[in-house]
């Protein structure tokens, strides 16, 4: 899908945001002509494991996004605007770890000596500190699904999952990754193979039934 096409889709779902606090955080993050959108647009979304290419943060928090969004009319008690905003947020520390240059992608100075987690949950905080009005235990919602995205203090989060929306985004984040290792893979995989080599994310081999032998 085009980077263009993408960004339709997520301004369209940002409109479907109701809670204005929620949609003022959006735009002020994903708002064209902001700093923060330009860097996001063109960021990969990862080094290696998925979508580790230009526009693969984008492409991966708009289907987590949209992921979460279907799911949450499914669950009841799931406040689908604070997931959503969570789901579209949780990577944002992101444009601050990794850098892409002509040589690859790598992390940064201040992504290997902080990581991503925290510089997303501060990029964030100052954010809402400078909307004037923002409920506390609506920031508090918002952070928590940044902080708690990995899913387990062993896997690089502070914090466990403790609310619906932070289960949801983890579960519908980790789905995505996993598909997105899929992409990968088949871009990868020789011509006439239909079994890719060992992989890490996957913990196996990924075996591609459509394509020739």
């Amino acid at each position: 899908m085009s980077a263009e096409r993408m960004e339709a889709d997520l301004r369209e779902l940002i409109a479907t945001v109701q809670c204005r606090h929620l949609r003022a955080l959006l735009e002020r993050v994903f708002g064209p002509g902001t700093d923060s959108w330009s860097a996001f647009r063109d960021a990969p979304a990862a080094k290696r494991y998925h979508q580790a290419y230009r526009h693969g943060l984008l492409e991966h928090c708009l289907t987590v996004a949209q992921g979460v969004s279907a799911i949450s009319a499914t669950f009841g008690g799931v406040d689908r605007d604070v997931a959503v905003t969570g789901a579209l947020l949780h990577d944002i520390g992101k444009l601050d770890a990794y850098r892409l240059d002509p040589l690859g992608i790598d992390l940064t100075d201040v992504g290997r000596l902080q990581g991503e987690i925290s510089l997303g949950y501060y990029r964030v905080r100052r954010v809402v500190e400078d909307l004037p009005g923002f409920p506390e235990e609506l920031a508090a919602a918002v952070l928590h699904i940044i902080l708690a995205h990995h899913g387990a203090l062993e896997h690089g989060s502070p914090v466990v999952p403790c609310t619906r929306e932070a289960t949801l985004v983890h579960m519908i984040d980790n789905l995505g990754g996993k598909l997105g290792s899929f992409d990968r893979l088949e871009k990868e995989l020789p011509d006439g193979s239909r079994w890719s080599a060992y992989d890490r994310a996957l913990g196996g081999g990924a075996w591609f039934a459509a394509r020739a032998a």
